[in-house]
This record gives C-alpha cells, sequence and structure tokens, in this order.
C-alpha cells in the first residue's frame, strides 16, 4: 500500500529537528559571539618616549615632594614620643610621690582614730577619694601638727596636677598615634609614586633607555653652558670691583663691598662654608635614600643638613624648614655655601659650590654628586 507521509523540500523544518543547513549557522554565529566576548581589550597606544621621560620626571618629582612630607610628619612624630615618653615618666614619678603620702596621711588618720576621733574604717574609706574632705569633715585638721597640715595640703596639690598630668599625657598619646598614621600614609605614597616610575621604565627597550639618557645627557650640558655663563659673568663683576678699588682716590683699606652683597671683609662666612663644601665633597658617590641623613646615604634635604652641621651650623630637617633659615640673596648674588632650592612647591635643594655648580643627592637611583644648578630654581638661602 502507498505511503501517505507528505513530501517535505530540502531545508524545512521539521517538528522537532533543525535541519543540517540551519544548525551549522546557529553554531557559527554562537562561536563568533563568544570570540567577542572573550576578546581582550583594545590595547592602550605605547606612549613616546618624551612622554615616557616626563612621566618619570614628573613621578621623581612627585616622589621628592612627598619624601619631605615624610620627613618632616617624620620629625614630628619623633618630637612627639619624646614628648608622651616624658609625660609618661612625670605621672610615674608623681603617682609614686602620691602613694607614698598618701600613706603618711593614713598614719595621721590612724592616729586620730586611736584617740578616739573617728569612726572605724572611715580613714581608709575616705582618705583613698579625697583626704582634704576626710580631715575637714572629721574635724581632725584642727588637731594635726602644722607640718601634718602642710603634708595634707600637698598631697590634695599633687594629686590634682598628677590628674592633670595624666589628661595631657593620653591627649599626647592620641595625637601621636595620628602622626604615626600619617607617617604610614606618607611612606606609602613615597613608595607609590617610585614604583610607578620604577614600571615605567622597566618597559623601555635598551635602545630606548639609551636614547632617554642622550636626552638627559643633552639637558645637563645646556645647564652647564649655562653655569659657565654665569661663572664668567661673576668674573668679569669681581675684575671690575677689583679695578675700582685700585683707581686713585678710593679710601685707603676700603675693600668695598662683594658681588654677594656681604662685606667682603668678612670672612667668617666663608670660613664656615668652606667647612661644610669640604664635608659636601667627601659625599660624593654615596647613594641618595628617601628619608637618609647619613653617614652611609642621603636625601636632598639630608644632605644639606649634614654639611652644614659639619661647618657648626644647624639647620632643620626639611626644604620647607631650611628656606626659611639664614638670608634669602638673589641668583646673581650667590655665593659657595648658600643653599639653592628647587621648584615651585620648594621639594628639592642643593648646596652651591661656585662657577654655577652645586653638590646635591638628586633623586632616587642616582648618588651624591656635582651638577649644575640651572633648573627650575625657587630662591637661594645663606644660611649663616
Amino acid at each position: 500500500m502507498a505511503s501517505h507521509r507528505k513530501w517535505s523540500p530540502p531545508g524545512t523544518r521539521r517538528t522537532g529537528i533543525r535541519t543540517p543547513a540551519l544548525a551549522t549557522a546557529a553554531l557559527t554565529s554562537v562561536a563568533l559571539l563568544s570570540q567577542t566576548a572573550n576578546a581582550a581589550p583594545p590595547a592602550e597606544p605605547r606612549p613616546t618616549l618624551e612622554e615616557v621621560e616626563k612621566k618619570v620626571d614628573d613621578l621623581y618629582h612627585q616622589a621628592e615632594t612627598a619624601t619631605e612630607k615624610y620627613n618632616a610628619t617624620r620629625e614630628r612624630t619623633a618630637q612627639q614620643r619624646k614628648r608622651v615618653d616624658s609625660l609618661l615618666d612625670d605621672v610615674a614619678r608623681r603617682t609614686e610621690k602620691l602613694n607614698t603620702a598618701r600613706e603618711e596621711l593614713g598614719s595621721f588618720a590612724a592616729a586620730q582614730y586611736r584617740t578616739g576621733a573617728s569612726a572605724p574604717g572611715s580613714a581608709s574609706l575616705l582618705l583613698a577619694d579625697n583626704p582634704q574632705d576626710y580631715f575637714d569633715q572629721t574635724q581632725l585638721m584642727n588637731r594635726l601638727t602644722s607640718r601634718q597640715k602642710a603634708a595634707v595640703d600637698d598631697y590634695v596639690t599633687e594629686r590634682s596636677a598628677t590628674s592633670k598630668k595624666r589628661e595631657e599625657a593620653s591627649r599626647s598619646l592620641r595625637t601621636l598615634t595620628t602622626s604615626q598614621d600619617a607617617l604610614k600614609t606618607s611612606k606609602a605614597d613615597v613608595q607609590g609614586k617610585l614604583a610607578a616610575a620604577r614600571d615605567l621604565l622597566s618597559k623601555l627597550t635598551a635602545d630606548e633607555k639609551a636614547r632617554l639618557a642622550a636626552i638627559a645627557k643633552k639637558k645637563r650640558e645646556a645647564a652647564d653652558r649655562k653655569a659657565a655663563e654665569l661663572a664668567a659673568e661673576r668674573a668679569a663683576a669681581e675684575r671690575k670691583a677689583r679695578d675700582t678699588a685700585r683707581q686713585p682716590g678710593t679710601p685707603s683699606g676700603t675693600t668695598g663691598t662683594g658681588t654677594s652683597g656681604t662685606p667682603a671683609g668678612d670672612s667668617s662666612y666663608a670660613a664656615k662654608a668652606a667647612k661644610a663644601i669640604a664635608f659636601a665633597r667627601a659625599q660624593i658617590g654615596k647613594p641618595y635614600v628617601w628619608g637618609a641623613t647619613g653617614p652611609g646615604s642621603y636625601d636632598c634635604s639630608g644632605l644639606t643638613q649634614a654639611v652644614w652641621k659639619a661647618a657648626g651650623v644647624t639647620l632643620p630637617r626639611t626644604t620647607y624648614d631650611q628656606v626659611n633659615v639664614g638670608t634669602t640673596v638673589s641668583l646673581s648674588a650667590v655665593e659657595p655655601g648658600d643653599l639653592v632650592f628647587f621648584y615651585d612647591d620648594i621639594s628639592h635643594v642643593g648646596l652651591y659650590i661656585g662657577n654655577g655648580m652645586m653638590i646635591h643627592a638628586p633623586k632616587p637611583g642616582a648618588y651624591v654628586r656635582e651638577e649644575s644648578i640651572f633648573y627650575a630654581i625657587h630662591s637661594v638661602v645663606r644660611p649663616a
């Protein structure tokens, strides 16, 4: 008997079944969608060498700024720690003194009790709280000797002072804790900036690193030319000053005024500056380490603090404070030994040694070295 099944043209769908052509198309679509979903995001364009150089310089500058903030916070924290230790020691001494006085007053109260002037147990109860009230309430003050009365007054006064010292120590301890937290934050800030700079430099090829070094060399050479120009100008000014002093009519013994604006005959500053410069030269080649003050390594302000300490002059720890010590002079009047500060945020400092050159601790990864002062100069300060 003939089959009555209806014939279906190729490519049409029967219930519950996909034809091979449609199934293949569906699988292809799913595969394409999957590949699109799993595809990596487009890579960011590679920065140019000039962009890398600027970014690294900015990061080092930011790190140095953060370093000076870290130095200031560490200095403040150290002072606060000394203050807390001193207060706690004072509280301990006062407490011991109070305990001794309490025992003495207790013996007074016991003696008065034996005479029948007070009820049993009241002495130890009230004395622990306020001995003055105790003696007043029991009318014992009239029966005490002058020495005993003085002891009561001293106890009450000392107890009040000790209580205030405890409160002061507690406040100082809270302040110290806040400073310690800020110290951790500033330390992490420095480390983060330096890590970012190292990461950028690590991605450079050997050829790019060589080109970057060549760019830095050109900048140093340009700064050195400016230094030579300044040295020539200073030398010409000094020759002119000497010629003027030798002209007829110049009063005998007159030395005039040096180009620095200070009396040329005053050698005290020059002598101190010579000691500072000699010490600085001995540090050349030692590594820059942020937060370091020597003797094996330095950051910029740690170095200037150390070199002037060798000359008998005490400078504060940070660039922000060092810039306010001494006398500000113009760049045209700069003398060996002066401190030269850089950038608008005063985050770097070097020791001027003459001829447009300075000795400084430049940045992480570098060493104490002699270099031109011609960068972003902020001001010049004569510290002594």
